[in-house]
């Protein structure tokens, strides 16, 4: 392998600021330490998807929605080792559409950078609306509008200011929710041990399978909940987009996913568990967190309340993140010529406002659309984010697994973190995915995303040709730029 091939760091990159002797800096401040990178990654790892989706999955599946989380688990870890080899072989912000663009072509890089932006804002909508209804549990007399506006505002004002301040308000926010989930289960396995509080008498741990089995609705009603159990994983991803942002990402981002499976374990199969045992599955519903639930079993008083406050805290969190990824994700887009320049362009405090700007001005639309039109429209919503976030997971796993190819025939580097078992575990994450997208094919509610997302790939495609008469050059495969890591 001649030198050459390994250190590009000489090379311009298209689009970039820093352009000649030394090596083609994307301009953002390496602001996020090891403290806020770990924290950014455990709190992807804790949603909304959790807090209040799982009821509906309970009422699905009963106690083998445990089984759901952990296997959805494992496969998630895979799609983070792909990724955490990727990373270390060229970190990069944007690290997604970089690597499509680098490994499948230029087409693929603009179709995954449009869509990994579409999948934040439409996150960012639902979000936004559910922090208001979480409000109104405590001030019913404040509009919903009032409060989604507030929090888009204060979020917007947050991110536009710098990196660390973004890091700092996820740090706290993952703090919250972390050390809430840890107090629940702490809470959970007092009553299974000790026998306290009202849900005493009935907690055990023969709960998982007395009523009707584990699976006591059949394994396909079981497997039917993946696809809500995926969105609940939305956002594991985000420790690669800041990739380009990490004071040193050698050390923070391997360390961050390494500990991926263990915050899995615990949060959702540990949390899932204990509530499971405390509570019968047969008293979970579809709307009700079950984490509020299974307070209320308990009787500590002030249970709900703490649980909403959390909940809040992790839509605050996931709009929060995805203000931060939909800005760096269209100067991507940008310096690559697929999106307007103007996007391009950084702040005086290094973020790149403008992309950031009308990444909120779009979820914005959504705060009023989601005061319109019924309930069910927020479901729809949130299914448009999975099926965009399953298409970003197939992109990190087939860049890849074409990685390793290059890698094996000598063409590229090796990484200094290897996924274990190599492409093999990369295949499999593959195969599971096309499996849950082919079970939202044949749920009737959840199909209308993929109509959805058909046109959105219908509309790219158009985009594509426009900027192809436009601007050939734009749509050429190019040197990858490698940059200074450290």
């Amino acid at each position: 392998m001649t030198s050459s091939q390994v250190d590009k760091t000489d090379e311009p990159r298209i689009g970039s600021e820093a352009v000649g002797g030394d090596a083609p800096e994307e301009g953002y401040e390496r602001g996020l330490g090891s403290r806020q990178v770990q924290m950014i990654a455990i709190g992807g790892a804790i949603g909304v998807g959790l807090f209040l989706g799982a009821g509906a999955n309970i009422a699905k599946a009963g106690p083998s929605l445990i089984f759901m989380y952990a296997l959805a688990g494992v496969i998630i870890f895979f799609i983070m080792r792909a990724l955490g080899e990727l990373l270390l072989y060229r970190p990069v912000s944007g690290s997604f559409a970089e690597y499509s663009r680098e490994f499948l072509g230029p087409f693929f890089g603009y179709l995954t950078g449009w869509t990994y932006w579409l999948m934040w804002v439409v996150t960012g909508m639902a979000e936004l609306t559910a922090a208001a209804i979480y409000v109104h549990y405590w001030f019913p007399s404040i509009p919903q509008w009032v409060t989604a506006l507030v929090f888009l505002v204060v979020l917007f004002v947050a991110n536009l200011i710098s990196v660390k301040l973004f890091g700092e308000i996820e740090f706290w926010f993952s703090m919250v929710k972390v050390t809430a989930l840890i107090g629940m289960i702490v809470i959970g396995l007092g009553v299974l041990t000790f026998g306290f509080s009202s849900a005493g008498d009935t907690a055990s741990v023969a709960n998982l399978w007395q009523f009707d089995g584990f699976f006591p609705k059949g394994i396909g009603s079981s497997l039917m909940t993946l696809q809500g159990v995926m969105f609940a994983y939305l956002a594991v991803e985000l420790v690669g987009v800041t990739a380009g942002e990490s004071e040193d990402p050698e050390k923070t981002l391997p360390k961050a996913i390494n500990t991926l499976p263990w915050r899995i374990a615990l949060f959702y199969v540990g949390a899932l568990t204990v509530i499971l045992c405390v509570v019968k599955w047969t008293e979970f519903a579809p709307g009700v967190s079950p984490f509020v639930e299974a307070f209320a079993k308990i009787g500590i008083p002030a249970g709900a309340g703490i649980v909403n406050f959390v909940v809040l805290t992790a839509a605050l969190s996931s709009c929060n993140s995805g203000m931060y990824s939909t800005g760096r994700m269209l100067r991507t887009l940008a310096d690559n010529g697929e999106a307007p320049k103007v996007f391009s362009r950084l702040s005086s405090t290094k973020t790149p406002a403008i992309g950031i700007t009308v990444s909120m001005l779009f979820m914005g639309i959504g705060v009023i659309l989601n005061y319109i039109v019924p309930e069910k429209a927020f479901g729809y919503v949130t299914s448009v984010a999975t099926a965009a976030g399953i298409w970003t997971w197939l992109m990190i796993l087939v860049s890849h697994i074409l990685y390793r190819r290059a890698v094996d025939a000598g063409r590229l580097p090796a990484s200094s973190f290897p996924a274990p078992g190599g492409a093999k575990c990369s295949w499999i994450a593959v195969v599971f995915l096309l499996f849950v997208t082919g079970l939202i094919a044949y749920d009737a509610d959840s199909r209308v995303c993929l109509y959805v997302m058909a046109g959105w790939a219908a509309a790219l495609a158009i985009g594509w040709w426009v900027l192809k008469a436009r601007n050939p050059q734009v749509t050429e495969r190019r040197e990858p730029a490698f940059e200074k890591v450290g």
